[in-house]
């Protein structure tokens, strides 16, 4: 079995076939997905959780698990009424995480500081519910800024209440791999590793521990290599286990039962799946 760690079911993109989309993981061996809560802004944070409510328990249909939280650029939108509606979805038995949150540097866009300060309170929020977090981190070219602030802020307000969580779509390097997972974090891969360009990625996954690793889609965007350009969907998951499992010289297999064993830990979930 796989999990899909990261899929935005609630695009558009998948409006008119969500539950046969779903159907298709099923069947290519995805057992779980994790429907992020971000939509366009903090009006549609609610949505990956009813989209949750409404197709879990139907036949032939993965498992679905929901987040909620307010992407970096998104953050201006935040104010006393938004992190009360954060709060009372972490609330919610089916929204395990709080993301995806975090810096984003590389686009125009939030203000860095704004970016920050509204992590900060995020965080606050999902230490609270006992919800791991889902991040986003994306610096300059070529920099480790937004790197560098984000590990500042996970050290001072993260790392004590022993929650860990994800780092979504990874791309850092090593020294980033390594002070994520010194934080309790696990590493996720998504379609990009298995790109041409990407050995730089698949070097660095080569030498990930086993129990430190997940895969994702980041579905509808970052489809796999020969997808690419294509709309991207949870049963693709596959395409990029396979080229961890290379990295990793474990068969597809051992990939699968690791990061499926992985996932529930972090979540402390029951393999129900």
């Amino acid at each position: 079995m796989l999990i899909d760690s990261h899929a935005h079911l609630d695009s558009e993109r998948y409006a008119d076939d969500r539950a046969a989309m779903l159907e298709r993981a099923c069947d290519a061996g995805v057992g779980a997905v994790l429907s992020i809560g971000i939509g366009e802004g903090p009006a549609e944070m609610h949505q990956a959780f009813e989209i949750c409510r409404a197709l879990n328990g139907r036949p032939k249909i993965p498992r679905l698990y929901a987040s909620a939280g307010v992407y970096p650029h998104s953050t201006p939108e935040i104010d006393e009424a938004v992190l009360a509606k954060l709060d009372g979805l972490l609330a919610e038995p089916e929204v395990i995480a709080c993301g995806e949150i975090g810096l984003d540097y590389y686009h125009e866009g939030a203000p860095h500081g704004v970016q920050r300060k509204e992590l900060i309170r995020q965080l606050e929020i999902a230490a609270a519910r006992k919800r791991p977090i889902l991040i986003h981190c994306r610096p300059k070219e070529g920099m480790t800024d937004a790197w560098d602030h984000l590990f500042e802020v996970l050290e001072e307000h993260w790392r004590r209440t022993g929650l860990g969580g994800i780092m979504h779509c990874f791309s850092g390097g090593w020294n980033e791999a390594r002070r994520s997972l010194d934080l309790g974090f696990l590493v996720s891969f998504a379609g990009n590793l298995t790109y041409p360009k990407a050995q730089p990625l698949r070097a660095l996954a080569a030498q990930m521990p086993l129990d430190g690793v997940l895969v994702e889609t980041d579905a509808p965007w970052l489809a796999p290599a020969e997808r690419r350009g294509k709309r991207n969907e949870p049963a693709f998951v596959t395409e990029t286990a396979r080229v961890l499992a290379e990295q990793l010289k474990v068969d597809e297999h051992e990939i699968g039962s690791a990061t499926t064993k992985n996932f529930f830990r972090l979540f402390h979930l029951n393999p129900d799946v």
